[in-house]
């Protein structure tokens, strides 16, 4: 019966994920925002659109749907092996409770960012999972998330790309672990969700490549005299 917390926990975290909220806030606008800026309905862009208080409120929303994926399974646990002993018991599939703990929290995080990668809403057409995957990182390895965000700042405050500066954390994030003392299963969930982040901005790859890619601007616009 193991399996079937495998399955429960992937799919309540799948729809947790896939909480559109980009487009919801873009829509609740009047503006849907696939169809404007790059696209995308991801926090940068949301930001471009609507404005710094918008694109804060996504930027942490989408966090919050990884973190609370992950952190329902870890922290709640033990509410958990009391409610549904059947599903969540000691030693369930050859695991110890600790096991069973880290691997269910690890299935949370993979399928809250695919949630909101491939949202079932739109179309499985989503956003690139940086920030539901920082939400993800602060329940399973906090101290690897510490480590490539002081990447994403150098690499943003040097370029003023945050693409750029999301690639750049995405490949580290597996190194960051294993150099945290993350388990090695860890270690190799964080290398997919590096590669996964990696995939979701080639069209950014491919704008930085061509020299079309927009950087972000701290100067104010002129107001119109």
């Amino acid at each position: 019966m193991a399996y079937l917390s495998y399955v429960a926990v992937a799919i309540a975290a799948y729809f947790l994920g896939s909480v559109p909220t980009g487009y919801l806030v873009a829509r609740a606008k009047g503006i849907d925002i696939r169809t404007v800026g790059s696209g995308n309905i991801g926090a940068t862009n949301v930001f471009r659109i609507l404005g710094r208080p918008a694109g804060v409120l996504v930027l942490g929303a989408d966090a919050l749907k990884g973190f609370v994926a992950v952190a329902t399974i870890v922290n709640g646990y033990p509410q958990l092996h009391g409610w549904f002993p059947q599903f969540f018991s000691t030693g369930a599939g050859g695991h110890s409770d600790d096991q069973l703990r880290e691997n269910l929290g690890i299935v949370a995080g993979i399928f809250a960012v695919f949630g909101h990668n491939f949202p079932c809403w739109l179309n499985f057409k989503g956003g690139k999972g940086i920030a539901t995957s920082a939400g993800v990182l602060v329940a399973l390895v906090p101290w690897a998330l510490l480590v490539i965000l002081a990447i994403w700042i150098v690499v943003f405050a040097l370029t003023r790309y945050v693409s750029l500066g999301s690639i750049a954390a995405s490949f580290a994030l597996p190194f960051a672990a294993w150099l945290t003392g993350s388990s090695l299963t860890l270690v190799l969930i964080t290398a997919g969700l590096g590669v996964l982040a990696i995939y979701k901005h080639k069209g950014n790859i491919h704008r930085l490549l061509n020299g079309s890619e927009s950087r972000v601007s701290f100067k104010r616009k002129p107001s119109p005299s």
